[in-house]
């Protein structure tokens, strides 16, 4: 049987939202589940959100959590990213379809934003594999998407256990199968260091880029 873990907290904001936690499969032959597939899933009170991708019925807070980035180097998150506008996603670099695109939109995304907005965001590619996704390889895959951005995008990684403690502290549900199967969430946290939307499988960049530019405002 597969094992799948959730916060309290998770759950409590997605059934908030009204979105569904559960976890997409990467790989052609995968039948790919995202948060939000159901169209039903969409909150009743998504006319009144001032943000396009999917409104968290409690804002949540950058979570704490220590990994290696590409350059290996140790990476506090919550210290490195503190007061600025960040995406966060957990995903592997050997994703055929899921983890790609959404990186793909993030980049768009930060290109079609003012300048300044881009120059203040971080993004933060958490590996789900770590056995494959060494600091090197991750290092490899990030560049295929930030060539020309003013911040690179930051890949991590790290032991099974840190990478697991790392999801527990942002809240989403732990991989499976050797982390080919994962929460498909993009995290956008603000200024104020909370989330208050979030992106998954099937949204586009211009709505990332327009919550970029509201919370940024913000």
């Amino acid at each position: 049987m597969l094992r799948r873990t959730f916060s309290s907290k998770m759950l409590t904001a997605l059934a908030g939202a009204g979105l569904t936690a559960t976890l997409a499969g990467c790989g052609a032959d995968d039948a790919h589940v995202a948060h939000d597939e159901n169209p039903a899933s969409v909150s009743s009170s998504v006319d009144d959100s001032p943000y396009a991708g999917r409104e968290l019925a409690e804002p949540q807070a950058r979570p704490a959590f220590t990994l290696t980035d590409q350059s290996g180097t140790a990476f506090d998150f919550a210290a490195k990213t503190s007061g600025q506008p960040t995406l966060l996603f957990f995903g592997y670099a050997n994703c055929p379809d899921v983890c790609p695109t959404t990186m793909a939109d993030v980049a768009l995304a930060l290109r079609s934003v003012p300048a300044d907005v881009a120059a203040r965001t971080q993004v933060v590619f958490v590996t789900t594999d770590p056995a494959r996704d060494t600091a090197d390889f991750l290092s490899s895959y990030l560049d295929r998407f930030d060539d020309g951005l003013p911040n690179g995008f930051i890949g991590l990684t790290g032991s099974q256990a840190e990478v697991e403690a790392a999801q527990e502290a942002a809240g989403v549900p732990l991989a499976e199968n050797d982390g080919t199967m994962h929460a498909t969430s993009l995290y956008l946290f603000g200024t104020d260091d909370l989330a208050r939307t979030v992106f998954s499988a099937g949204d586009t960049s211009a709505e990332i880029a327009q919550d970029l530019e509201t919370i940024a405002a913000a």
